[in-house]
This record gives structure tokens, C-alpha cells and sequence, in this order.
């Protein structure tokens, strides 16, 4: 690791004025990236500002019509909640499917939501629920929030304090996981609320995306068969050892039908 300043701010606000007052400070979270990063010397920053004991950042609430859960709330603590798993079961289920039992044990949903790995598992689930990222300055929509590879709306210095997520009808998670990470080689979030099906997709392209093609082909029919009717586009897809980009293009289509399997399955 390159040296660095290390703070543990109390509140949002010291910790929004330590990054503001640093060269180049960074946030840390569960660490999940970062500490791997560090230690490989592909990032130097000048401060870290740890924000495990930043008070109000944690804690999973169901208020209403929909599921707020902070910034610093463990995978394993989504995965665990009672309330999670009774308003929308198909998002506990996806934060027990993140990595192993270390990874869920320390990584945080805003760390992961914040860092936007494009095969991060949460952001389909940000997609395809509609949810809203609060921040220490504004509330963004998740249509507006994933632009590209590790690129977010997010500003340099915003914080994530919590992330809504709308209560829907029902919902399922697919993934393709690769065998050793356990990230999604391609996921697909499929939730359906009154107004229509939403999906999300993740690990397919640079960053998490929203599938109009199959949300079209849903609202028409909404069977595993309708998913084939959807055209998908995987110019812009990922090729890597992994996956092609073909590979990729048919998986999106693979797990979308899995999913809505598992959805019409879950009454």
C-alpha cells in the first residue's frame, strides 16, 4: 500500500468535510474493492475516511409502500431481515447469493451501490425495483444513477446514506455466477408492480441497465416464452475471459426466463 491518512469520522457531516479537506480522500465502507485495491497499489489516495462509525447509516426499515435500508447495512444483514424477506423476498434472496459468508459479513449495499462494479449483484435489484439513492445532497432516481463502467451520478465527495426500495407485487433474482467470485458473469432482477414489469440487468455490460425490450415483450405476455420474442442488443456488452459478448447476450435471455419462472412460481 501507498501511505495514507486514516479518519473515522462520527457523523455524515465530518465525514463530508474530511473528503472535501483531503487532496484526494476517498470513502471506505466495507472494503471489499478498495482494500484489495490498495494493497495492489492500483489506488493512492491521500486520506481514507472510514465510515463505520458514522451514526445513521445503518438499519433496514419497512415504511409503508416501501423498504429503506442505510448505506452501511451488511449483505448478511439483508439477506437475514425478517422484513426484507417479507416485502420483497427476491431482495434478500440476492443480497444471500453476494460472494461468501466474509464477503456478506463486511460488504455494505452503499459501498457496493456506490462502487458500481458492473457485475455487481445489487444494482439489477436498484434497476428493476425503481429505487430511490439518497445522498447527502439529493434523492436520485435509479433510472438516472448507473452511466457507465464504475461511473455513477453520483458527485466527487457524495455520500449515500440510504437506498428505497418500492415494495412490489412480486420479484425474482437469476445470476450466472462465476464459480469463483460469485459475481454475476450476467443477473437479471425481474419485479412486477401495478403499473408493470420492470427488469434489470446486471453483469452483462459496463454498468447495470434497464431491459426495455423485455419489459415490452413482459407487458405483452408475461410468460418465460414471451422473453424470446425480446430483441437484445449485446453490441455493447462485456467479452472477457469469462464470457463473450455473445455469451453474454444469450445468458441475459437464459436468466430472464428463469426469473420470471421464479416470479409466476411465487404467487
Amino acid at each position: 500500500m501507498y501511505e495514507f491518512d486514516y479518519h473515522q469520522p462520527a457523523s455524515v457531516a465530518d465525514a463530508v468535510a474530511l473528503r472535501a479537506g483531503a487532496a484526494d480522500g476517498t470513502y471506505l465502507a466495507g472494503g471489499m474493492t478498495l482494500i484489495p485495491t490498495l494493497k495492489q497499489r492500483l489506488a493512492s489516495p491521500s486520506d481514507l475516511i472510514d465510515l463505520a462509525a458514522v451514526a445513521g447509516l445503518g438499519g433496514i426499515e419497512v415504511m409503508g409502500d416501501r423498504v429503506v435500508i442505510g448505506a452501511m447495512t451488511r449483505h448478511a444483514e439483508v439477506a437475514a431481515s425478517p422484513g426484507v424477506k417479507q416485502a420483497i423476498p427476491a431482495l434478500a434472496f440476492l443480497a444471500g447469493q453476494i460472494g461468501d459468508p466474509q464477503v456478506r459479513n463486511r460488504g455494505t449495499l452503499g459501498g457496493s451501490v456506490a462502487n458500481s462494479d458492473p457485475s455487481a449483484d445489487y444494482p439489477a435489484a436498484v434497476i428493476a425495483l425503481g429505487a430511490i439513492i439518497e445522498t447527502d445532497r439529493r434523492w436520485i432516481a435509479a433510472d438516472d444513477y448507473f452511466q457507465d463502467l464504475f461511473q455513477t451520478a453520483l458527485e466527487p465527495g457524495e455520500l449515500i446514506r440510504s437506498i428505497a426500495f418500492p415494495i412490489p407485487r412480486r420479484a425474482a433474482y437469476r445470476k450466472f455466477p462465476n464459480p469463483a467470485s460469485r459475481y454475476a458473469v450476467v443477473g437479471v432482477f425481474v419485479a412486477q408492480f401495478d403499473a408493470g414489469v420492470r427488469v434489470g440487468i446486471t453483469g452483462a455490460g459496463p454498468c447495470a441497465y434497464r431491459a426495455i425490450t423485455i419489459e415490452e415483450a413482459l407487458a405483452r405476455r408475461l410468460t418465460p416464452e414471451a422473453v424470446d420474442e425480446a430483441a437484445i442488443d449485446h453490441g455493447r456488452f462485456n467479452s472477457d475471459l469469462h464470457a463473450s459478448a455473445e455469451y453474454r447476450g444469450n445468458l441475459v435471455r437464459v436468466m430472464a426466463r428463469r426469473a420470471v419462472e421464479d416470479l409466476l412460481a411465487s404467487g
